[in-house]
């Protein structure tokens, strides 16, 4: 087998350096990234049988806990844009598993409750988490530490983001 001669104009493979900062495979936003996306394709999985998505999951997580949100209460929790929750409402709704109803003082407002069907739907996915935890190869000690890192990160790219934000306008 000939290899192929470089092309005009190539440039040649840097030598690898296992603690160069610019590699991929050293960049913590890489695995988070990577990780997340490990997720979605484990949960589509997952939720295929009860035909809902992960977002969708997510939504119904929130209400199992306290019902009667507003669609801006949820977006607050899931981290979404009322953009992005809306349509997904309004799906979850059309499959009967939440209803909306707008608040008698304040007509702009819309809160979201769970139906009959969505709270049936909590006890038959009750083993999700587990089957989730699972499939991380993680035993549940490592999983609970994985989480604290987790959301110690988010609060503090949260708040980096917030005082950068407020360096900038000082600057302005």
């Amino acid at each position: 087998m000939r290899s192929e001669p470089p092309r005009s104009g190539a440039i040649p493979a840097r030598p690898v350096d296992p603690l160069d900062p610019q590699r991929l495979d050293n960049q913590l936003c890489f695995a988070v990234y990577a990780a997340a996306h490990a997720f979605g394709r484990a949960y589509r999985t997952l939720l295929a049988e009860h035909d809902l998505t992960y977002p969708q999951y997510l939504v119904l997580l929130v209400l199992w806990e306290e019902e009667g949100l507003s669609v801006k209460e949820i977006g607050t929790r899931l981290f979404l844009d009322s953009g992005t929750l809306t349509p997904l409402l309004k799906r979850l709704e059309g499959s009967g598993h939440v209803r909306r109803a707008r608040d008698r003082a304040d007509e702009r407002q819309v809160s979201i409750f769970l139906t009959p069907k969505g709270r049936d739907l909590q006890g038959r996915m009750a083993c999700i988490p587990d089957q989730a935890g699972g499939m991380t190869g993680l035993d549940l000690g490592n999983r609970r530490e994985l989480l604290d890192h987790l959301v110690n990160l988010r609060s503090g790219l949260h708040d980096g983001a917030a005082n950068g934000r407020e360096r900038a306008a000082d600057q302005a």
